[in-house]
């Protein structure tokens, strides 16, 4: 499973699903040293791992909708 870190307060992150859009909460010690809100983890094992490749992916795709949109405005 790969999760949207959605943000992360105090102790407590709060995780989105990204295939069904739930949302969770997790203690931030389960989740890797340096993550940081809008990061994306998956889910490996019972361990969460920080997916690099993911969120380029998603924020190269969020980039290009938006330019497209600008086109039409």
């Amino acid at each position: 499973m790969k999760f949207a870190i959605d943000r992360i307060e105090k102790d407590i992150a709060v995780l989105e699903n990204i295939d069904n859009n739930d949302i969770i909460e997790v203690n931030v010690n389960e989740l890797p040293n340096n993550v940081k809100e809008k990061d994306i983890v998956k889910k490996e094992n019972n361990k969460y791992i920080l997916d690099i490749k993911e969120k380029e992916e998603r924020i190269s795709r969020i980039n290009e909708k938006f330019k497209m949109l600008k086109k039409y405005n």
